[in-house]
Formats: C-alpha cells, structure tokens, sequence
C-alpha cells in the first residue's frame, strides 16, 4: 500500500534536473512555495493504439476523480528518472513487462505546484492491475472517445496538454 504523506521528501530542482535541495510535499503542494519538482508520466498503450487512462482515487489531494495519464508519479530523493518510471509502473498498473521511451521534458505550472514533467510512451501486451489504493478505475480508450471527450473537464489539464504533446488529439 503506497499512501502519499505530506511529510514525504520531494527533490527540488533547477529546470535542467539538477537537484538543489529536498522539500516535504506539504511544501511542494502549498500553492505559495512553488518549488519546482520532477516527476514521470507514462502513456501506455496496447497493440490496438489504445491509450490506457487512469481515474484517479478520490482520496488524492489533486484533481481528485479526474481521468489522467496512465502512470504519473513523484520522483524519490536520489532516484533517477528511470528508476522512478519503472517504480511507479509497478506501484500503480502492476507492470514491470513493458517497453518504453522519452517523448519529452517540460514545466508544468498549477495553482498548487510546479513540475519538471518526464513524459513518456509506452506498450504492453499485458492487462494492466490497477492499484486501487492509487487509482479508481482504470481502462483503454480508442482514440476517437479521448477526442469526445477532450475540453468537457472529465480529463486533468496535464493530461490534455500532453494529448496535444503526443498529437493524439490536435488543436
């Protein structure tokens, strides 16, 4: 069971991923302090060019009940961003069978924090086993849903910032 603590350490880092210093959550999240944070996301797909989503749990402290990217999580202290994709694959889909690669880094600004996002694509031939500690629900979309359903609020921005960013979905 991994529940996030708002005394757990974040990196804190300059625009190029050098790490500065350390910072609880409850800091990172405050909305004032803004300090810049990595984390990774992950865009799964299966062999139909379905993009598996993630509804995230009601309990999280952001965007709760939002359908977001596969896998998106904090990069620990010392860890590196590999690393912390393949960590968070397993934590929240149950997969360490899957191939991968790096789309794109980036700053992503909220009214409660800032990140250095590592955006990455990726598939699997395996059903991903959501955990439910972490997500609500989880399933495949064929692309012309995400496209239905892109600009009704049901998606997190980020989410639909790197649709865009992946040229699932254009302008």
């Amino acid at each position: 069971m991994n529940i996030s603590s708002p005394d757990e350490l974040f990196p804190v880092v300059d625009v190029d991923g050098n790490q500065i210093m350390v910072a609880p959550r409850r800091i990172c999240h405050d909305g004032k302090s803004k300090l810049l944070h990595p984390v990774v996301h992950l865009h799964l797909f299966n062999n139909r060019g379905e993009l598996f989503l993630q509804k995230r749990a009601l309990t999280k402290d952001l965007l709760p009940g939002c359908w977001d990217s596969s896998v998106g999580g904090h990069v620990s202290p010392g860890e590196t961003i590999e690393d912390a994709l393949k960590r968070e694959t397993l934590e929240e889909l149950g997969l360490s069978d899957f191939s991968f690669g790096f789309i794109a880094k980036y700053v992503w600004e909220s009214v409660r924090e800032r990140e250095l996002v590592y955006s990455f694509r990726g598939n699997a031939d395996m059903e991903p086993l959501i955990n439910r500690d972490e997500i609500d629900e989880g399933r495949f979309w064929n692309i012309n849903e995400i496209k239905a359903n892109t600009g009704t609020g049901i998606f997190t921005p980020n989410l639909e910032h790197e649709l865009y960013m992946l040229n699932i979905i254009q302008e």
